[in-house]
């Protein structure tokens, strides 16, 4: 369903029923709703969970800023690496207000809070700047964003880079799956098919590569989170692979040395996806914490 939030129309998926406690599940960089699995989303929801997701703006079916153009992603990248100020067209404040927002329609007052990879970066940012509305926070292969990070293998630098070789379905499929394989967990390896399946499902709902561009923009001009960290209060759970090609997990060792009380959990031979044997080693610590969180508010 689409609904009316933070002054733009959001894509909303709401499952599991009222009266239950919520987890808001916030997707990365240029995903989309659906990229959560059906079965982490089940598993949430046997659990006694209600589970909202939603396209972040600029992506799948929510609302585009094409109007705005796509930016120089080149030259912002010179700038961030010469640590000048990058320039995009939002802000991942403003995607962690698009979310708050959603909570706001649905009526939903407290929400325990996942993201992951950049949704983990907004997540952060909903739990700064409402307190109040986090029950708990979950950041799952995601960063401070604190610069003297350690940033993407170069290989994966490079092919995030890189164009499709056309636009054909064909060639978008092609270039996703190279993507995809680069950081894709060595010890969790993915059924081709099904992943072939899952890639072609989503370039199908909705293909958005200026919207990509747009919010990898945000990411790099969200210079100042890291210094914000220490004001969350939710109980944290952060969560990271010690084979991440893309965020390397000194990225969620910082995270959780900057929130107070944080927990830490590495992820033996998990890369920068989710395939089902890691949604159930994150699930078996998740679903805990929340739970713990739940009886403690």
């Amino acid at each position: 369903m689409k609904l009316a939030a933070n002054g733009i129309r959001i894509e909303v998926e709401d499952s599991g029923g009222e009266g239950r406690p919520v987890v808001l599940l916030i997707m990365g960089l240029g995903m989309q709703l659906i990229a959560w699995p059906d079965e982490f989303v089940r598993a949430l929801i046997d659990a006694g969970f209600r589970v909202v997701r939603h396209d972040n703006r600029d992506i799948g079916l929510s609302q585009g800023f094409d109007h705005a153009g796509a930016g120089n992603l080149v030259w912002q990248s010179v700038r961030h690496r010469m640590g000048l100020p990058v320039r995009s067209v939002y802000s991942l404040q403003d995607m962690a207000d698009d979310a708050l927002g959603v909570l706001d329609v649905l009526g939903i007052r407290r929400a325990h809070v996942v993201g992951a990879s950049m949704g983990g970066m907004i997540a952060q940012r909903l739990a700064v700047a409402a307190p109040q509305r986090a029950a708990s926070l979950v950041s799952i292969m995601s960063s401070s964003g604190a610069r003297n990070l350690p940033g993407p293998r170069p290989d994966v630098a490079a092919a995030l880079m890189r164009r499709p070789a056309s636009r054909t379905e064909a060639a978008l499929l092609a270039h996703s799956l190279r993507v995809a394989r680069l950081i894709a967990s060595p010890a969790y390896p993915q059924d081709e098919r099904t992943l072939t399946e899952r890639i072609t499902r989503g370039l199908r709902r909705a293909y958005r590569p200026a919207g990509i561009v747009r919010q990898m923009l945000a990411i790099g001009a969200d210079s100042g989170r890291h210094a914000l960290l220490g004001r969350i209060s939710s109980p944290t759970l952060v969560l990271h692979g010690d084979a991440d090609p893309l965020v390397p997990i000194a990225c969620g060792h910082d995270t959780a040395r900057r929130i107070s009380g944080a927990r830490f959990v590495s992820v033996p031979g998990m890369g920068h996806d989710l395939p089902p044997l890691v949604c159930d080693i994150l699930l078996q610590h998740i679903i805990p914490f929340m739970q713990t969180a739940e009886k403690r508010a």
